[in-house]
């Protein structure tokens, strides 16, 4: 052998030793950590939390890498096929490296693309950082095709397939063949046709590039590539794929992010109690649990039927509500804001705007100024896509949005305390604060009422019992006023025997009572407590107010089913905390009070003006002066029937800002167009003709009889409340007159466009005619203190 020959071999098998020794050294973890056999078969990347609806729904995720991950069985065929005519046609063939494949890269100096196969790929995807350093990536390269040979060992071909859709990007933090497939077609990825996988491998080119929604030219160009690419390796046939090909691209897109998805204010609040949730929860390996990269799955109680109803009826009221704000001369003229301009002033330096320019040095004087100058903006706007184009300055841009109605409205099951729906205001995507929220506390006015009287049934007052009329003594103010038997005073929500029931008991005891009843807030112990004047949550209201539904046993709100890992694994499950707090007697004896608010009372419009028929009870709640000059700060009804209990407050961010109208005017319209929706959505099973029952202890006790007290006493309120129920009093409950909107956190364009069809043609609306019964008195119809002939 000659001496350039024997050269040649002592340099190729000595470069052939060096490489198997930085093969080594590399395995072995000296140019940088080596991912370990178990971590090899349970990969790292971040996984999305998702939380789920009662019914399995998904609403949406936590997460730094949008990503959910998905078994190879429930993945098409279609988007299989894709992947490996397009990326790597002898996947079935190598080993994790494709010699073949390499040389022919290398002696083609790529042209006709890379030697990587999917494994090295998902190696990549996996467990190393791109680096565009040449020697850096050498020894990346180098690490990948270890990895690739590993996975390769310890993985099935199809295994690897499914882990590699799982990892890959699509782009806007969008990772994974389910979150895509769900993204831009609203499918799953077993429902994905031959199209559909096409446009999605396509993207994997160039996930910016081949953008179906950004750049659809250059994706369908590129998608007809992947199908004859899918012809060409014999996965379909010549003439599906021109059929395919002449198709334009069809696409679903709607991203599931914090705006979006449902119950977008519950999400927001839950979010925070997870978080809180993973510190004290720990892993296997000792480090909590992380919320943006575990996979967690959450299970919760919302239902997304009752969920789409509560943002349905919020936004027919609040859409309506605003029409009248908007129409009243001193809003017009900006006459409302006289005295209050500090609150303008505090908004603009708590802006963007403000921030960003004082950051980059601008004189505050300068600053100022742009905010008077007008420019194109979005805004919020009542309809669909809950915004609108428009020319403003962003000084009355912050005007406008501060003079924007608010709500909160909760619904949940008063026996299990399950939370049903969540809305916490008039849109997430510009209002983020969430007035459903256990913290946010308003004036709860007359709703308070029913607490205060159920601590005077179970000291020994009785329906019947007289209270006096006013005037009576409130620190040192006078309240005037009816009074009467207690009944009536609740059902028309009269004020002086409130505060009469308040002196005789003293504030002390009946806040020890309200605690009881699960009101956390701190209560002002004077006699104005009578009239609401302590400020509290929804969500408190509403678990004091189960104690009535629950015949006695109160019970918390629970919106979480249980937590599991990303493999399914129960983490924990939840349980209602429920007490009993008064007697069954007293509690049906306050259901039956509470009955009058709704069939004589201050919330009659419920049957005369809304036609809503079976038994029902709640009250309404008002806080505020009265007219046009003053108006309202905190509106409310709550109520319920024997299956559902739900709450709803109206009222501005800016308590300063008020509404003309009382709390049976303004909130209780929701709670109507809820319950028509629940009462005609039959796959919820809320039966209209259900009863509360008398409790086994009372069937034997004498019932106390009343006759015709709504004419006996007059039929109109003397307190803030101001209304008798008639429907042409009703001036905000205009069913006729407000117009649908559709729900913020619905996923289907298609879906709402049928039910704002059905909506204009009438087919979803109840018969709003009175029953006929609704003639009698409200004691001849239901009158529970009645004596029983034998």
């Amino acid at each position: 052998m000659s001496t350039p020959v024997r050269l040649l071999w002592r340099v190729f098998l000595i470069g052939l030793a060096l490489l198997f020794l930085f093969i080594l050294l590399a395995d072995l973890g000296v140019f940088g950590r080596m991912p370990s056999l178990s971590e090899l078969e349970n990969p790292s990347a971040s996984l999305a939390s998702e939380v789920i609806a009662a019914d399995g729904t998904s609403m949406g995720k936590y997460y730094v890498q949008d990503r959910t991950n998905v078994e190879f069985k429930d993945i098409s065929p279609n988007v299989i096929n894709a992947l490996i005519a397009t990326e790597d046609k002898r996947f079935y063939e190598h080993s994790g490296i494709d010699f073949y494949r390499l040389g022919s890269a290398v002696l083609h100096l790529a042209r006709d693309g890379g030697g990587s196969t999917i494994t090295q790929q998902l190696a990549k995807n996996l467990f190393t950082n791109y680096s565009t350093n040449f020697v850096v990536r050498s020894t990346q390269k180098i690490k990948e095709w270890i990895i690739a040979v590993k996975l390769e060992r310890n993985f099935t071909k199809n295994e690897i397939l499914a882990l590699y859709l799982n990892t890959v990007s699509f782009g806007e933090n969008i990772y994974g063949i389910r979150n895509a497939a769900r993204t831009f077609f609203q499918k799953e990825p077993a429902e994905l046709n031959v199209d559909e996988a096409a446009v999605l491998i396509g993207m994997l080119k160039g996930n910016t590039l081949y953008n179906p929604r950004r750049n659809p030219i250059a994706a369908f160009n590129r998608r007809n590539t992947v199908i004859n690419l899918m012809a060409a390796a014999g996965y379909i046939s010549p003439m599906a794929a021109t059929e395919a090909k002449r198709a334009p691209i069809q696409l679903n897109y709607i991203r599931m992010d914090e705006n979006n998805g449902y119950a977008p204010y519950f999400r927001s609040y839950l979010e925070d109690e997870l978080k809180d949730w993973c510190k004290h929860h720990l892993k296997a390996n000792g480090q909590p649990y992380d919320l943006l990269r575990d996979g967690l799955k959450v299970y919760t109680t919302i239902n997304i039927r009752m969920q789409t109803a509560a943002e349905e009826a919020a936004g027919r009221q609040l859409s309506y509500l605003q029409k009248l704000y908007f129409s009243q001369p001193e809003v017009r003229s900006g006459a409302i804001w006289r005295g209050h301009e500090n609150i303008i002033e505090a908004a603009m330096k708590q802006s963007d705007r403000w921030n960003n320019l004082e950051s980059a040095g601008v004189p505050e004087a300068d600053i100022r100024k742009t905010f008077f100058v007008k420019v194109p903006m979005k805004v919020f706007a009542w309809n669909d896509k809950r915004e609108k184009d428009t020319v403003m300055t962003p000084y009355d841009s912050i005007k406008y949005h501060k003079e924007i109605i608010q709500c909160s409205f909760m619904v949940m099951d008063p026996i299990t305390g399950e939370v049903k729906a969540w809305v916490g205001g008039a849109g997430f995507k510009r209002f983020k604060y969430d007035h459903a929220n256990i913290e946010t506390k308003r004036q709860v006015g007359s709703t308070f009422k029913p607490i205060l009287y159920t601590y005077a049934v179970e000291n020994g007052y009785t329906p019947e019992t007289m209270l006096p009329a006013g005037p009576v003594s409130m620190g040192g103010k006078e309240i005037d006023g009816k009074g009467g038997p207690m009944e009536v005073c609740l059902a028309w929500s009269y004020d002086p025997p409130a505060v009469y029931l308040m002196n005789q008991f003293q504030p002390q005891p009946i806040i020890h009572f309200a605690e009881q009843c699960g009101i956390e807030s701190k209560l002002p112990p004077y006699a104005s407590l009578a009239l609401g004047a302590g400020d509290i949550s929804l969500y408190e209201m509403m678990r004091a107010y189960t104690m009535f539904p629950g015949y006695g046993v109160n019970v918390k709100p629970i919106y979480l089913s249980r937590i599991e890992d990303r493999n399914g694994n129960i983490l924990q499950t939840f349980v209602p905390d429920r007490k009993q707090v008064i007697s069954e007697a007293a509690a049906y004896t306050m259901i039956r009070m509470m009955q009058g608010v709704v069939d004589f009372g201050t919330g009659a419009s419920l049957r005369n003006v809304l036609g809503l028929q079976g038994e029902m009870a709640g009250k309404t709640g008002t806080m505020g002066k009265t007219g046009a000059q003053y108006g309202n700060k905190d509106l409310w009804y709550i109520g319920y029937t024997p299956q559902l209990l739900a709450g709803a407050w109206v009222g501005f961010d800016d308590p300063f800002l008020k509404i003309t109208g009382e709390g049976n005017r303004i909130a209780l319209p929701i709670w109507g167009y809820f319950f028509q929706k629940a009462y005609a959505d039959k796959t919820l099973g809320i039966d209209p003709n259900a009863h509360f029952n008398i409790p086994a202890s009372l069937k034997n006790d004498t019932q106390y009889d009343y006759q015709n007290f709504g004419s006996q006493y007059g039929n109109e309120s003397n307190d803030e409340e101001n209304s008798n129920g008639k429907a042409g009093d009703y001036n905000t409950v205009a069913p006729g007159k407000s117009e649908y909107v559709a729900p913020e956190s619905h996923p289907d364009p298609e879906e709402q466009r049928v039910l704002r069809e059905a909506e204009r043609q009438g087919k979803t609306k109840k018969d709003t005619s009175p029953p006929a019964d609704q003639k009698k008195t409200f004691w001849q119809r239901i009158n529970p203190f009645r004596k029983r002939n034998n």
